[in-house]
């Protein structure tokens, strides 16, 4: 596939390379985001074994047990896949890897009112993309903030290793990984508005605030993504696809990270 024209300028370019994240406006149109608003609407009314499994009778002690996140979507939903291979999105993905890129994963997240957040940690813990790296595109479906839940970001700790992450709090978190910042190094709040999508680096460590309003969901359309020239990723993210919709079956990583074999069956992230 020939590479397209660049999208970003060299500045944004060089913040992604030096802060290891970026925000791009303007990759999704309001008629792409309505079908997503309307496509993920009927996703949350219906099951989907192992992939989205909501208690569509919840008290709504936990508001994540009626909203879980939604896993793969694209797996069984074709606007899912069309989105995840959007072609403006993999436009900045083919500058910013320098090369084409390989949709892994798609995600999306309701974070309803009152819901918990997810504890710092760094995604290519979970993908495992070798050699290379994974970057996530995760698109503001709600305008998101410190108050409904939005993204933290430590800036620059793409630049860091891997870590073998501790047990979060689960009162805050509902992921059971956290992985702290360096030693005088601070999470930040990433304000996005409808539409956004913030680019981020498989090192570098983020997670997200609880949601302390009574009446704002945080929706998030996310996806994972390799560089094309990788050779090894986690099972869990078989196969990729390439901007056409061909799928490409990397190898399975035999490495079990920097925790060792004690980790080596995480949860996709």
């Amino acid at each position: 596939m020939s590479r397209t024209m660049l999208k970003l300028s060299i500045e944004q370019k060089q913040q992604f390379e030096s802060e290891g994240y970026l925000i791009v406006k303007g990759l999704f149109s309001e008629q792409n985001l309505a079908e997503i608003d309307d496509t993920f609407e009927g996703i949350s009314r219906h099951t989907v074994p192992g992939l989205f499994e909501p208690d569509l009778q919840a008290d709504g002690s936990d508001p994540l047990k009626r909203y879980p996140r939604v896993m793969h979507p694209h797996r069984f939903n074709e606007t899912a896949k069309k989105y995840m291979l959007h072609q403006p999105v993999m436009d900045v993905l083919a500058d910013l890897y320098d090369e084409e890129s390989l949709a892994a994963q798609s995600m999306f997240y309701y974070k309803p009112p009152g819901s918990r957040g997810q504890a710092l940690h760094q995604d290519n813990f979970y993908l495992q993309v070798e050699p290379g790296n994974c970057i996530a595109a995760w698109t503001a479906i709600d305008a998101a903030d410190e108050e409904n839940g939005g993204l933290l970001v430590v800036p620059k700790t793409n630049a860091f290793e891997i870590a073998c992450p501790d047990i979060a709090d689960a009162k805050e978190s509902f992921t059971t990984h956290y992985v702290k910042p360096p030693k005088d190094e601070k999470a930040m709040p990433v304000i996005m508005q409808r539409g956004d999508v913030l680019f981020f680096n498989g090192n570098l460590i983020h997670g997200s605030y609880r949601n302390k309003t009574k009446d704002r969901f945080r929706r998030a359309f996310i996806c994972h993504y390799a560089n094309q020239s990788a050779t090894h990723i986690s099972d869990h993210y078989r196969p990729l696809y390439r901007q056409n919709g061909e799928t490409v079956d990397l190898e399975v990583n035999p490495n079990g990270g920097p925790c060792g074999e004690e980790f080596q069956a995480v949860y996709p992230h």
